[in-house]
């Protein structure tokens, strides 16, 4: 085996004396492209630097950063694969019990805002040694933001963490280019070009105000840049949320990587924190580089022992065919941290990966997915987007799919054919995100038919996410029509090719634009389907999304408008309670809720049948499989009548 390593006694058998890079991360070592530190780590090794892997260590001292000992060029810091505040708390901010991405799923193994305490331990153990940081955590984080753990709006990341340069976004090109400048004998305070980075800049010349608005002329006055609301504008005074969801809505139309411009957010009189434009997304044969590097697709032996890594799990047998949305969802970061153009493997990288699958030997003959943030978005949204980048003003998907997109599964369709060829392979199913919105603007209904006979495993995962076209609006998502449409489609599709197979649909509660008569809408909606969700999402308001914009300001920054948000914790409650109206435990926050509404004339309705048998709440507890499919049965049954739910 040949993982890059993670002692010092594993770093000199590879025969070297000093690390060019240490990097550090918040999970646990796993050697797969679905984990950014392996792909980032491999993206190094390719170019000819040593990369040494400092996972999850110690941060109560300073004595697991001396690890590797010093590093030549520099520290990579990042938090994981999930943003560490996520990862440890709940929505109601209760602390979690497991973490998946840790030895045995053990938590407590990372420290609250990894990044910033990693970069001070780093700092601390070689005050000389340039800090880096990136990853989900820090990009979301670049700019100041709502934390909806401390409830406040914090700095960006850049100063809380005293790091000297940040990558937003995928950072293969960024770190490759930094990794050259250091390696060329180039200061990190002097590296300020690069696209796909936040540096800081300090006027030295400043002491008492006189010369600040000449240097903001002199630095910041061209065309090519705009200066967003400063720090002190969006989180003081009557007008801060108005300034708060103004930035938002720059950062918002400026994250093109062809006409975003430089954006710049001051501090105090001296200090600014300067986001380059991104950088130009990977093309498909980069894509194919990046992917097809020497991945062990496996954590690392050291935790052997502790029975590995569960998050491999659900991506072990899954193959990432593009990056990039342009689905627009409102509670999504994927707009702000891969972009909204995408760019896709080619279809002969995808089917080697496949393979190298069926070559392993506890692969059973079944393929998990072959997708990305979106599975069927395969290419740039228009021609248009390839030329002149995404439109600042008007999304693709919402409120229906633009009329200038390229729809077409056709390539797609020629990937799955493919892979499900393949020698050994049974099935190959499809488990990231479909845009069903998309699939039913196509040409014609090839792909749902492959989908429904190739595809499915007893059930397809879609996600409405609510079915109040007022909360839909607000979450940028098509309106309950088309999910109508859809399941229609779906159902007749399935009947045709006689097969049983049903909808698992997703849903949301108390997001912002949510009121308690949304929340009874969705009730009734599921109550009259006869489908009880197995699982249920609380909105959590997480950095860097449009829905956490509104959840914090009560306005839609694209319009001004003022958002009605559920932000009380027994409404949350009350809202997430309704969508699982038969379990006894809700009885009294479902009959809370309807009080509240002025709607006690549903109570026969929702809770007739969890006052007369307790047993109704037991499909809902046990979630098993077949439970599911009785469910997703009868809601189907429901679906031709439409709109009558009124």
């Amino acid at each position: 085996m040949s993982f890059l390593p993670m002692t010092m006694k594993e770093m000199q058998e590879q025969g070297w004396h000093q690390p060019d890079f240490v990097l550090v991360t918040g999970d646990a070592y796993v050697d797969h492209p679905s984990f950014g530190t392996a792909i980032i780590g491999r993206v190094l090794e390719s170019r000819g630097y040593k990369v040494a892997i400092l996972a999850q260590p110690d941060w109560r001292k300073v004595d697991d950063f001396k690890r590797f000992g010093k590093p030549r060029l520099g520290f990579l810091i990042n938090g994981g694969n999930v943003d560490s505040m996520v990862n440890h708390f709940s929505v109601f901010k209760h602390r979690r019990k497991t973490d998946s991405y840790s030895p045995g799923g053990k938590a407590g193994l990372r420290p609250d805002r990894s990044v910033i305490v990693y970069s001070g331990r780093a700092r601390e153990a070689y005050k000389d040694v340039p800090v880096i940081i990136g990853g989900i955590e820090a990009s979301l984080r670049r700019f100041a933001h709502y934390d909806y753990w401390d409830d406040s709006v914090r700095r960006s990341i850049l100063m809380d963490s005293r790091a000297d340069l940040l990558i937003y976004g995928m950072g293969e090109h960024a770190v490759v280019e930094i990794a050259e400048a250091l390696d060329s004998g180039i200061e990190i305070k002097d590296i300020s070009w690069i696209k796909g980075t936040v540096f800081r800049e300090t006027n030295t010349l400043l002491k008492e105000g006189v010369l600040e608005g000449a240097f903001e002329q002199e630095h910041f006055g061209d065309k090519d840049t705009i200066l967003l609301p400063s720090y002190r504008e969006i989180t003081e005074g009557d007008d801060a949320k108005k300034y708060y969801a103004k930035s938002f809505l720059l950062q918002y139309r400026n994250n093109d990587w062809i006409n975003g411009k430089r954006l710049v957010e001051k501090y105090d009189k001296t200090v600014y924190v300067i986001q380059n434009p991104p950088q130009e997304p990977l093309t498909t044969v980069e894509l194919d580089d990046v992917y097809e590097l020497p991945y062990e697709g496996i954590w690392h032996p050291a935790y052997d022992k502790d029975g590995g890594i569960p998050a491999i799990e659900e991506v072990k047998f899954s193959i990432t065919a593009n990056r990039g949305c342009f689905g627009g969802c409102s509670f999504c970061a994927l707009t702000y941290h891969q972009g909204r153009e995408v760019r896709g493997r080619s279809r002969e990288s995808i089917v080697r990966e496949a393979v190298k699958l069926t070559e392993r030997k506890d692969f059973k003959g079944y393929i998990h997915d072959v997708g990305g943030p979106t599975a069927n978005f395969r290419k740039a949204a228009c021609q248009k987007q390839e030329k002149a980048g995404v439109c600042r003003d008007k999304d693709c998907m919402y409120p229906r799919p633009c009329s200038l997109m390229d729809i077409d599964h056709s390539e797609y369709l020629e990937l799955l054919r493919e892979v499900r060829s393949l020698d050994r392979v049974k099935k190959v199913f499809i488990r990231s995100g479909l845009r069903y919105d998309y699939l039913l603007a196509g040409r014609d209904d090839v792909f749902l038919e492959e989908l429904c006979k190739h595809h499915v495993s007893g059930t397809l995962k879609v996600a409405p996410e609510h079915i109040s076209n007022r909360v839909l609006a607000k979450m940028r998502k098509p309106s309950k029509e088309v999910f109508l449409d859809f399941s229609r489609k779906y159902k007749a599709t399935n009947e045709r090719l006689g097969l049983k197979q049903y909808l698992i649909p997703y849903f949301i509660s108390s997001h912002p634009g949510s009121t308690m008569e949304d929340a009874i809408e969705l009730a009734l909606f599921l109550k009259r389907g006869g489908f009880v969700p197995d699982q249920v999402q609380d909105f959590y308001p997480t950095p860097g999304t449009l829905s956490t914009c509104m959840y914090h300001t009560g306005l839609d920054p694209f319009t001004g408008d003022t958002v009605y948000v559920p932000r009380d914790p027994e409404e949350k409650r009350m809202q997430r309670a309704l969508m699982h109206f038969n379990k006894r435990e809700n009885r009294d926050l479902v009959l809370a809720a309807l009080k509240k509404a002025g709607r006690e004339d549903l109570t026969p309705v929702l809770l007739g049948s969890a006052h007369r048998d307790s047993r109704a709440a037991a499909p809902a507890r046990r979630g098993n499989r077949e439970n599911q499919k009785k469910s997703s049965g009868s809601f189907f049954r429901w679906c031709p009548y439409g709109s009558e739910q009124e």
